[in-house]
This record gives C-alpha cells, structure tokens and sequence, in this order.
C-alpha cells in the first residue's frame, strides 16, 4: 500500500491506494504548521481504512511551502552567487533583474570569477584556484551560509563548477550548503544561475522541513521511505529534496495532472484544476504533464528549469460573482461559512454551481431566489472562460479530451463551447494526492553535443544512455525504465554542426531495491 499527501495552501488531501484501487481518502484544512497537518491525515485515513504503518511501503508528499517561502520573502538563507566567466560575462552580474525585496531577503551577493567553457567543451579561460579562494573568504566574513555556482555552458563541461565548489568546500568547511548550475537548470547561463540561486536560498528551511516531516513520520510508526513530488511530475527521495527544494515548486499542479491520467484512464488530454481561488490548466502527453519550454518566471524572477506548461485563471469554487462576472475574488478557505448554500451571505461560483443543478451541495433552498437566466449567464461565463484557456493550451488541431479535477470540478459545465464533452472522473476531488501516490522516477539530459566528430546516433544513444543512468540514480527499476521524450535541435549558428538534444527516462519507484 502506498500513501500520497498533497500539501496545498487551502486544503491537505491524502489518498491510501492499493495498486490504483482508492482505500481512503481525505480532504482538510491545510494547518499552518505542515508536519501537524501531514500527521492528521495520517491519521484520518487509518480512520477509514484500518491499516498497520508496517502495510505501508512507501509515502509520496507533494508541497507548496518552498515556492510559497520563496514568493512570500520568508526563511530565505544569507546567499551568494558566484559566476566562472570571465574576462566575458561581465556586463550582467549575477541577480541582474531581480526583485530587490529578494536579493534583501536572501541578502545575496555576487562575484565574478575567471573560468567558463565554449559550447563544445573548450574553456573560454582557466580556473584560478588562488582567485576562488578570495572569494570563498569574503562570503565568510559576509556571513554567507549558501552558494551558487554557475559556469557558462556548465551542461556540457561541468568541471569548473565542481572544481570551484571542492575548493570552497575546503576553505569553509561542510556547514555551507553549495549549489550547482549543471546540476539544476538547462542551456542558458542566467535563467540557469537564477533556478541555482534560488535552490541555495531555500536549501536550510528545506534542510528543515524535510528532517522535521521524516522525523514526524517515524514517530507515527512509519518506517517506510517518504518521497517528495517535483515538478515534472515524478519522485524524488528526501535527500535529493534536501539538496534540490527548487524541484518541489510546481508539485501541486503537476500532480493534479497524473492524478487525471489515473482517474480518468486518458494518457492524453487536457486537464482543468479547479481550486478554490483559481484554475490551473495543463495538458498530459503519454500520461506526463507537457514541459513549459521557455523562460518560467518565478516569483519575478526568470529561470529555466523543469516546469509543467500550465495556465491558472482566477476561477475557483470559491470565487466571488459580482455585478455579472465570476472571480477572480475568491471567498477561499471560508467557502464553507461565506458561501448562501453553506448559511454565508456571498455570491460565489459554487452557489451558482447548485443553483443550475450541476451539484447537489448544502442547502439549496438558499439559492432559490438567484434569477435563472443570471445563473445561466454565469454558467456560460465560466464554460467559455474554460474552454478559451484550453484551446491556448492546444498545439494542433486533433481532438483533445477535457479532464476536469481538484474539490472546485463541480462548478464546471458538463461540456464546454466548442470542446468535447467534461471527462469528472471519480475521486477527482483527490486527484493531486493521487498523482502523488502513483508517481514515477526519472532522470533527464537536456546537452549541446558537437557532430564534427561523431555520429549522429552515437549522440543520440549517448543522451538516453545517460537519462536512463540518471533514472535509475534516482531511485527507479531498472527493470522497467524508459525513455518517454526526445528532442533534437539543430544549432545552425554554432560551428561544428552544433545540436541540443533533450532525453528524458522514466521507470516505476524500485521499492524492493531500496530495501535491499
């Protein structure tokens, strides 16, 4: 049996699955303190499924608490940025662009080093050990606690970053948590630098929360291993979290969009999130959430790491009608007090939901004098709303089925102008929990390789060699491991017929390997 907990601002859900079969599942108030909440969801689920912690093999933990920390300015470590460049690189120093509520936050400073390599390997200059160590004494006496450091073309050769980290290592001791470019981000030295920089202000408060959530779980009786959902909707164990809280960001959506695939039996399709502030609408390609390709920002910061494609729009069940329009005012968390079907006095898109008998929720009888044709009017508001945002997310013109999850699904139309007919499949409520439970392992290589010299399938069997090596590094069988996406990119403008090539392999969670 497995467990998956998704952590949301508003609400904690948890599943108990057994295969893809639903146990238990529960909805909650998130709690402000996550562990407490964690915990009595565990609790809630043992409630309606009775089951000893030694059943469970493993648990599966989606979170928002690092991208909130990060938006909210909070917990951030005191953070450096070290750049190996020079002599080029210069004119744009590192944080260049970013908010300066979060360079304060995380009181970050930037330096410039001698190093970096050319797209094919080659060193733009040598690394100077003498200058790292410089630098390594000024971010101590800054009361630096976290580095990053990047190099420019870092994917392709990342020997001066590891180089420059050993060093500062050896000058300030294991207690400065050090982060790597080549390790987190694509091709393109600042939104790479940037993704680098924000992993190593978050690396404490996950260091944190991490060892508090294993800690609270082992007093419960667990003694499985817990993992965390990342962005691309596949698992990592705590000790990558630990070291990667930058993976954990776009957990919630992503997770939603797995638990669609499982739910609905559809490996392709579109899938609208419905929360109860806002909607997120993604699309699944062979069952995984489509991969944004290009800069993300984040918190107003640009950044290019592993994030799912994904829309949001202020239409939630929550959200507040108001002189003939839905949201994007939302009554939130206090849908259940505020809203007329639950005793409350405001107008929100569940009460319209209930009015035009689309759900049957609370007291209906409170509804009952909301003008039919308004009612109506709102009903199509929020279907065209819907289907405008599905149709942006649309690369061609095939068919493409609509998926519709999260607690908010109800307030959806049964088909949307234009589009198919609303798949809800059951336990939708709790589809992000069960994306969480049912996630899979995988590693990626996303590289510019040179073919001056080499064969184009010789490169092409390299990258999936090395996605399926990093897949199985990560904890996945290596019985069943595969490679889901590949692209190739021709770089005409690079000498030596220039390619980028992205691999990425997924494999089943190897459980009974890790417990070998």
């Amino acid at each position: 049996m497995r467990i998956g907990i998704d952590v949301g601002g508003t609400n904690t859900d948890a599943v108990a699955l057994e295969g893809r079969t639903v146990l238990a599942s529960v909805k909650q108030t998130t709690s402000e303190d996550v562990t407490t909440g964690i915990v009595q969801a565990l609790k809630s689920l043992k409630a309606q499924h009775d089951f000893a912690p030694a059943d469970v093999e493993a648990i599966m933990l989606g979170t928002t608490h690092f991208i909130n920390a990060l938006v909210e300015g909070r917990d951030l470590a005191p953070t450096a940025a070290l750049r190996l460049g020079l002599p080029a690189t210069a004119s744009l120093p590192p944080m260049v662009g970013w908010p300066e509520r979060l360079t304060t936050a995380a009181r970050g400073k930037s330096y410039l080093a001698h190093g970096g390599h050319e797209f094919d390997g080659q060193e733009i200059s040598p690394l100077r050990p003498d200058e790292i160590r410089g630098i390594a004494h000024d971010m101590e006496a800054a009361g630096t606690r976290s580095i990053a450091i990047s190099s420019v073309f870092s994917p392709i050769n990342d020997e001066f970053e590891e180089s420059a980290a050993e060093i500062i290592r050896a000058e300030l001791g294991s207690g400065v948590a050090v982060s790597l470019s080549h390790e987190i981000g694509r091709v393109g030295l600042l939104e790479r630098e940037n993704a680098t920089i924000i992993n190593a202000a978050l690396r404490e408060l996950a260091d944190k929360i991490i060892g508090r959530l294993v800690e609270v779980i082992h007093a419960e009786g667990y003694s499985c291993p817990l993992f965390l959902s990342q962005n691309d909707g596949t698992l990592m164990d705590v000790e990558y979290a630990r070291k990667y809280p930058v993976a954990t960001f776009a957990s919630g959506p992503t997770n939603s969009m797995r638990g669609a695939a499982i739910t609905s039996g559809l490996e392709t399709c579109a899938v609208v999130d419905v929360g109860g502030t806002t909607s997120d609408v993604g699309v699944l390609t062979n069952g995984f959430p489509r991969e944004a390709t290009t800069v993300v920002d984040v918190a107003g910061v640009r950044t290019n790491f592993r994030m799912p494609d994904v829309l949001s729009m202020g239409i939630g069940g929550g959200s507040i009608v108001h002189d003939g329009y839905v949201g994007p005012a939302s009554v939130g968390y206090r849908l259940t007090s505020d809203a007329l079907v639950f005793g409350g006095a405001t107008v929100t898109a569940t009460d319209i939901a209930v009015a035009a008998g689309l759900v049957d929720l609370g007291d209906a009888s409170a509804v009952a004098h909301l003008d039919s044709g308004m009612v109506k009017a709102m009903v199509d508001q929020i279907g065209t709303r819907v289907a405008d945002t599905v149709e942006r997310m649309r690369t061609s013109s095939a068919p493409l089925p609509v998926v519709a999850v999260g607690g908010g699904s109800v307030i959806l139309p049964k088909a949307l102008p234009g589009l198919a007919e609303i798949h809800l499949p059951q336990n939708s409520g709790v589809a992000n929990a069960i994306g969480a439970a049912i996630a899979q392992v995988s590693g990626e290589v996303d590289k510019v390789y040179s073919l001056a010299t080499r064969s184009r399938s010789s490169v092409i069997d390299e990258a999936k060699a090395e996605a399926t090596e990093k897949a199985i590094a990560a904890g996945a069988s290596a019985e069943n491991v595969e490679v889901v996406e590949f692209d190739e990119f021709p770089i005409p403008y690079l000498p030596g017929n220039a390619t980028r090539i992205r691999a990425k392999a997924v494999g089943d969670l190897g459980i009974k390997e890790m417990a070998r």
